[in-house]
């Protein structure tokens, strides 16, 4: 195979592509042993938010296609709240040239705690023709919007050729974010979170959408309309968790103990030594910024994180890597939902 000799045609070894090579295989080794979960159709559980015409449902009912053109982009919501639980989709992005667009993939209860909202996001950030998406994981909890916890990554793959599934699990203990079936991130609850960690029912979200102003490049790069439509697919849809009424949880909360007793005995709520391994290959080679180590944000590292000396020496104090993901950080909130159209962005 020619990744067995460098360049210069002395047959050392190309150790690069060596590991490179074998850290794919072990993400596709871990990747490939799947999830035992239920899907559902797409009526069954979601409803559309924005975009009319611009969401495509499959004859069967068992994917939809979003659409991002020149008038709007468009969404979909899950049709209840829930305490807790694992939300996943088979996707597949838009390819070419893909700048300036977000399709986000996230659970949030921001349209009835507006100032005290609670979040947990997967978003993938588009690129120019050539260049690969990227993508962000976050979390708020009790509005801590002013308290982003945003990492960015590269991918092992192309997200554009096949479908890969992206997953949430949240319960009451931790938080982990998942691409195929290996963990890319967790976030353990401690006391000194306090209200920032997520723990208001929430909804599952899908969105496809217009963010010239900060995607690619800090805004460098803007949505070109010559390529519309650009398409994200969803397929393979998972809800499992408890269903719950924000408000009544007020007065009377429910009961979701047998609910959670399911969820914790599920084969994606237990981090395996080999899916630990595979989360930290990839976070060693993969990831490209981490709050934990921007000391310029933060001081004092916020106190879910857990500090690698290892994988703080690859980290500037400004938390991207020393060498390459020079990609910018936007720590301001963004309205994913628009709700009007985009008649008024230009094209390149």
């Amino acid at each position: 195979m020619d990744v067995w000799f460098c360049s210069n045609g002395r047959g050392f070894p190309n150790l690069f592509l060596l590991l490179t090579l074998m850290i794919f295989c072990f993400c596709n080794f871990v990747a490939n042993a799947s999830f035992n979960v239920s899907t559902i159709r797409f009526d069954e559980g979601y409803s559309p938010l924005f975009g009319d015409g611009n969401l495509v449902r499959s004859p069967d009912g068992k994917s939809v296609r979003l659409l991002l053109d020149r008038f709007t982009g468009s969404g979909f919501i899950s049709s209840k709240m829930y305490n807790h639980g694992f939300f996943s989709a088979r996707i597949k992005l838009p390819s070419d040239y893909t700048a300036g667009i977000v399709v986000a993939f996230y659970t949030s209860n921001g349209d009835v705690f507006e100032k005290n909202h609670d979040e947990l996001d997967f978003e993938f950030l588009g690129n120019i023709e050539g260049k690969p998406w990227r993508f962000q994981t976050n979390l708020y909890g009790n509005g801590s919007t002013n308290r982003g916890r945003e990492e960015r990554y590269r991918l092992w793959f192309d997200p554009t050729k096949e479908f890969h599934r992206y997953s949430i699990l949240w319960t009451a203990n931790n938080i982990i974010f998942y691409i195929d079936e290996v963990p890319i991130r967790e976030v353990v609850r401690n006391e000194a979170m306090g209200g920032d960690y997520p723990s208001k029912p929430m909804s599952l979200y899908a969105t496809i959408w217009d963010a010239s102003n900060w995607a690619t490049s800090g805004g460098k790069y803007k949505v070109n309309y010559k390529y519309a439509p650009f398409v994200s697919e969803f397929k393979d849809l998972v809800l499992e968790g408890c269903p719950s009424d924000p408000i009544q949880e007020v007065l009377e909360p429910s009961d979701c103990s047998d609910t959670i007793a399911r969820l914790n005995a599920q084969d994606f709520a237990t981090i395996t030594p080999e899916r630990r391994a595979a989360m930290r290959n990839f976070r060693q080679h993969y990831m490209y910024y981490s709050y934990c180590y921007d000391t310029l944000r933060y001081s004092v590292p916020p106190p879910e994180c857990v500090i690698i000396p290892t994988e703080q020496r690859r980290f500037k104090d400004s938390g991207r890597l020393k060498f390459g993901g020079s990609h910018r950080r936007r720590s301001r909130r963004r309205n994913r939902n628009p709700s009007v159209s985009l008649n008024n962005q230009s094209s390149m």
